[in-house]
């Protein structure tokens, strides 16, 4: 018998204008791990929601949704809490008790289970996951990973048969999104648990996946095995690619070329590779000679020279300070006393009308920086310039003359209205602009983030990629001649990316200077002018981005993982693609 059986099912919320899932009819099998994807409102929470009894959204309904043959809305509620697990986007939302080990007992106290068998799931649990040295603590004093580990954990006590998962990884860095994702995937290979998981980081988990749903506009455009999405998203060759396709792992896009391969597209970089080789391997006699491997050549001698390029880089963007927007020199700061230097002689610039991309690992100093050009923050030592004026506490005015702006990495530190319009109005209420020039502005930026149908929602009942668009959104409508930006992308869907990229580039061309940091590898090395490493307070490398990644050999993109050893120069899957079309 299924797991879940979905029959006909149609939803419409109340007062909109088109239903929000469409006809939808599809089955799970006991044990499976189904990822569902699409681009931001496409169905994905609300097809979610249905599958559990007390979060089935309001509205209009009809068709059929079972459970082991049993419909939703009859289960028992016990049962329905007990063996149906939900875990929903922002961590926050979900935690109802002040400590670690409370939240781990809590539904199991709900539950009405006996001391002893409390006491032995939690303390499985907490072996299970690995949160001994937090057990004690209070929630408040974890961060966003450990909250969304405690929520699966406290789910995971009440031993669910099916773990439902909405976009749990939106609102963590990439080392916790990863981490937390292969112990969903450890829960089912360990304990059987079916899982249904909705999520953008589509590299981590279609690896993982038996089947894969893609929704577009509340239907089903293709549910099969990982392999064989890319070919179903890619068309016919004839016809533009359905959107998601962009958003498909790069491994899967830069080999839909290959026919003799399309029904069986590799997903990991190892199977990269491995198809590479077969595929080089057979070409005629004619075209091997277009594919020698250069990667024998890419010896010392050139790291050497690479090296030098770099240098000489760095340093005649510093002597040439006419063109620079950002200038930061020698600039160092703690935040306290006792504790060790977070910037340590942070010296860089970066020109007008730069894409200015900055990378690196989790608290090496990357937002600090962000913080201090922003004047958030005082260097204990160093100068800043932006547009020629030194950044002090006394000038936060000429700096805002200047139309310096920056995209924070939590997108709710920027709300303050009811509603998604009238949070975009307030970005504007220090602008002389007059009230109808403001609803224009409104009405284009909604248009532009794709949000329009949310202009009344909100801010907080957004989904966490839908609040970074109204983020970004809200800073874009300041028109800044200098715009900051820290992890943009996180929780965006690949569709609204390039979007995003698009709108950036626009920036670009007419004057803006974009300073991002970010850990979005593949969205940097596709449209940065310069990529940069940070390390230890400062940077240790920077260049254009196919100099940047053909540097290193695991802080790259994907493509050039696979090629490198062909082609150690190409970044970017579009590439990659157009390489092996020529081959063909």
């Amino acid at each position: 018998m299924e797991k879940i059986n979905f029959k006909n099912v149609t939803f419409q919320y109340p007062l909109a204008e088109k239903p929000a899932l469409k006809q939808v009819s599809f089955q799970v099998k006991p044990s499976e791990f189904i990822v569902v994807c699409g681009k931001s409102g496409c169905g994905k929470s609300t097809l979610l929601r249905h599958l559990k009894k007390n979060l089935m959204p309001y509205g209009q309904r009809s068709g059929e949704i079972l459970y082991e043959g049993i419909a939703i809305e009859q289960l028992d509620d016990r049962r329905s809490a007990s063996e149906i697990g939900f875990v929903q986007q922002n961590p926050d939302h979900q935690l109802v008790t002040d400590k670690v080990w409370h939240e781990l007992a809590f539904g199991l106290e709900s539950l009405g289970l006996p001391v002893k068998v409390i006491k032995r799931r939690v303390a499985e649990m907490t072996s299970y996951f690995g949160i001994q040295t937090w057990f004690r603590k209070d929630v408040s004093q974890l961060s966003g990973g450990q909250k969304q580990l405690l929520n699966l954990a406290s789910v995971m006590a009440m031993q669910p048969q099916i773990l439902i998962l909405d976009e749990p990884a939106s609102q963590l860095d990439p080392i916790a999104a990863s981490d937390f994702l292969q112990t969903v995937y450890k829960i089912n290979r360990d304990l059987g648990t079916t899982v249904i998981i909705s999520e953008h980081r589509l590299e981590e988990v279609f690896p993982m996946a038996d089947r894969v749903m893609v929704m577009d506009s509340g239907e089903i455009a293709a549910f099969d095995t990982p392999g064989r999405i890319g070919h179903i998203l890619s068309g016919d060759g004839k016809s533009e690619p359905h959107p998601m396709f962009f958003g498909l792992p790069a491994v899967m896009r830069m080999f839909e070329p290959l026919e003799h391969i399309r029904e069986n597209t590799p997903l990991t970089i190892r199977e990269g590779r491995i198809h590479m080789e077969e595929f080089l391997a057979n070409l005629p006699e004619e075209k091997k000679a277009e594919t020698a491997d250069t990667g024998a050549i890419w010896t010392k001698e050139t790291k050497r020279k690479e090296k030098q390029a770099g240098k000489a880089l760095r340093e005649s963007r510093l002597k040439n300070k006419t063109d620079a927007a950002i200038v930061l020199k020698d600039l160092w700061f703690r935040y306290e006393k006792k504790l060790p230097d977070v910037l340590r002689g942070l010296s860089f610039e970066v020109k007008k009308g730069e894409w200015y991309c900055l990378l690196g690992g989790n608290g090496t100093g990357k937002s600090t920086t962000l913080k201090a050009i922003c004047n958030a923050i005082t260097p204990q030592r160093g100068r800043i310039t932006v547009d020629g004026i030194t950044v002090k506490k006394e000038t936060e005015a000429q700096l805002f003359d200047h139309r310096l702006a920056m995209v924070p990495q939590n997108p709710q530190s920027l709300f303050t209205e009811i509603t998604v319009e009238e949070e975009l109005l307030e970005g504007m209420a220090f602008i002389p602009y007059d009230a109808e020039t403001k609803i224009k502005n409104v009405e284009r930026m909604l248009d532009m983030m794709g949000i329009a149908h949310l202009r009344k929602a909100n801010p907080y009942d957004l989904s966490g990629g839908e609040q970074q668009r109204l983020a970004i959104g809200k800073i874009l409508l300041l028109k800044p001649s200098v715009l900051l930006m820290d992890e943009p992308t996180k929780g965006l869907d690949p569709f609204f990316k390039r979007n995003l990229a698009k709108i950036l580039g626009q920036l670009k061309s007419q004057g803006v200077t974009i300073f991002m940091v970010s850990h979005d590898i593949e969205f940097c090395a596709a449209y940065a002018d310069v990529c940069a490493m940070f390390f230890d307070g400062e940077i240790v490398a920077q260049a254009p981005p196919a100099e940047f990644f053909a540097g290193n050999n695991f802080y790259t993109t994907t493509a050039n993982k696979i090629v490198r050893k062909w082609h150690p120069e190409m970044v970017t899957c579009e590439e990659v693609t157009r390489w092996l079309q020529e081959l063909i």
